[in-house]
């Protein structure tokens, strides 16, 4: 299989097969995917069509049963556990529906946790969680609980946490799923803002109004690929 060297992601030929009481479920199916540096891509479609399996594979949380994947010219697919959370904490940026903030943490141990992990030295950790929070708007509530903040602050911390690290990709699923839209509408726009940075992301929706939002729309139903479309105006 080739690899274009100059893709961010290259996915060849991916497919997943769940098996569960001898059943076979096939999420994806002969999936090719490219993303640029600095593109925003959306993936869309109903539920139950592929799309978080194909974020998880994305993101190393999963493998494919079939197919390449390389992730900055480098194949991904068969690495090591350790390796793949090793990749995952320094090139790779999470945004998740549900926050997953760490309720007994304040807001500035929560954004400060990836670095942590990455044993990075305390003063150089201070002012990038400092400049994370500055980004979101949150830094006035660097102090506060998660369950002190509202669900828009919440997923605007979660922003930071995926950025700290100043990853390779932003991938995020469903991030305005439990908010209101109002909060939604702020979330996309900081989303907007940290691509016209120089970001590059990629988010699961099922709402057209947030996948409008990215350059390029990847359009999936029942695990392939249906349609690919560039937003007008992007």
């Amino acid at each position: 299989m080739s690899q274009d060297n100059q893709s961010l992601i290259h996915l060849e030929g991916v497919t997943k097969v769940f098996f569960t009481d001898e059943v076979e479920t096939h999420a994806l199916s002969g999936i090719h995917l490219e993303i640029q540096n600095g593109e925003y891509v959306s993936i869309a479609g109903p539920s139950g069509c592929g799309k978080s399996t194909l974020l998880s594979i994305l993101g190393l949380l999963d493998s494919p049963t079939e197919g390449g994947h390389w992730l900055n010219g480098k194949p991904v697919e068969n690495l090591k556990l350790s390796e793949r959370a090793r990749i995952r904490n320094r090139e790779i940026g999470f945004i998740f529906q549900s926050f997953n903030l760490i309720g007994d943490l304040t807001v500035y141990e929560n954004v400060e946790l990836p670095l942590t992990y990455r044993g990075m030295r305390g003063a150089e950790r201070k002012v990038r969680v400092n400049e994370a929070l500055e980004k979101v708007g949150m830094a006035h509530r660097a102090k506060h609980l998660p369950s002190q903040l509202s669900g828009g602050q919440q997923q605007r911390v979660a922003v930071a946490r995926a950025v700290v690290g100043q990853p390779l990709i932003l991938l995020a699923d469903e991030p305005t799923g439990n908010l209101d839209s109002r909060n939604s509408e702020a979330v996309m726009g900081l989303l907007r803002d940290l691509h016209q940075g120089g970001a590059t992301i990629c988010m699961v929706t099922h709402d057209p109004r947030y996948a409008r939002h990215a350059d390029r729309t990847v359009n999936l139903f029942d695990g392939r690929v249906v349609e690919e479309k560039v937003e007008v105006g992007s």
